[in-house]
């Protein structure tokens, strides 16, 4: 399934598209179970409220987090042998299983400003991976991922806020001016593999009717001791648990400055500061 092809972009670049990996029934399937979630109202984890009657899109709409704990569905999806065996062959060893998530995001929704998943997952050592399943076609008109490519590479950046006019999250990192942006265009069925340092985030939904809706899995590689006490109880790919310790927030953290006219990146916080260069 993983191609030497598909390891080579991914090694490089810090993501890779499987096309086609879910078939139009099981994609089919998939929205319409959660479609009937969400009608239902809220669930545990809901991080808002539904709100029908609201204008804004994404409050008739929140996005549902850690679907697994109680619904089947989205357990044995984050489990699925298919995202196990890509998972594995980028990371060289089996991952474990961290967070589900699911992404509405209808017509008129704001999008999710650039940012790094291991800021908030903090795998240590190693680092949280995403597998992001498209339930609808994406393009950049109804809000399809954007990514900085081969970013992996970098540190954590230190988040500065976001404008919450386009993003419905209120943290994102600075970028270098010219720094090159990627559409991810996907059909349903594709799923986007990415590193947890690429930096990532999303368009706008400016569509007039189409949703956005994508499944998220959430995972860390198989060396790690830590992660974050929000993505308890870690499973192993068969289900069994696994008991990590919770890593604490902070740390260092990489700013932007210029060196010889070009940009690089400068841990803070460091005895002797380590610079990488952004080339």
């Amino acid at each position: 399934m993983l191609s030497e092809s598909m390891r080579a972009f991914f090694d490089e670049n810090g993501y890779v598209v499987a096309r086609a990996l879910f078939d139009p029934q099981e994609v089919d399937t998939l929205r319409e179970h959660y479609m009937e979630l969400r009608a239902q109202g809220a669930h545990p984890g809901d991080m808002v409220g539904v709100d029908t009657a609201s204008s804004d899109p994404l409050k008739r709409f929140p996005r549902m987090i850690h679907m697994h704990h109680w619904d089947e569905t989205s357990y044995n999806w984050l489990l699925e042998p298919r995202l196990n065996e890509m998972l594995t062959g980028l990371l060289e060893r089996e991952p474990y299983a961290v967070q589900t998530m699911l992404y509405f995001k209808p017509a008129g929704a704001r999008g999710q400003a650039l940012h790094q998943d291991q800021y908030f997952l903090r795998a240590r050592p190693g680092t949280c991976m995403a597998a992001w399943l498209a339930l609808d076609d994406c393009d950049e008109a109804n809000g399809c991922m954007q990514v900085i490519p081969g970013s992996h590479t970098w540190p954590l950046l230190c988040t500065t806020q976001a404008d919450t006019k386009n993003s419905f999250t209120d943290v994102t990192v600075p970028l270098p001016e010219g720094q090159e942006v990627q559409p991810i265009v996907m059909q349903a069925g594709d799923v986007l593999f990415f590193n947890g340092t690429l930096v990532h985030g999303s368009y706008p939904n400016t569509s007039s009717d189409r949703f956005r809706r994508s499944l998220i899995g959430h995972y860390i590689s198989g060396e790690a001791e830590q992660a974050s006490q929000f993505m308890k109880p870690i499973l192993r790919m068969d289900g069994s648990e696994v008991d990590l310790e919770a890593s604490l927030p902070g740390g260092p953290c990489g700013v932007w400055v210029e060196e010889d006219g070009k940009p690089v990146i400068e841990l803070s916080g460091l005895e002797i500061n380590t610079v990488f260069r952004s080339e």
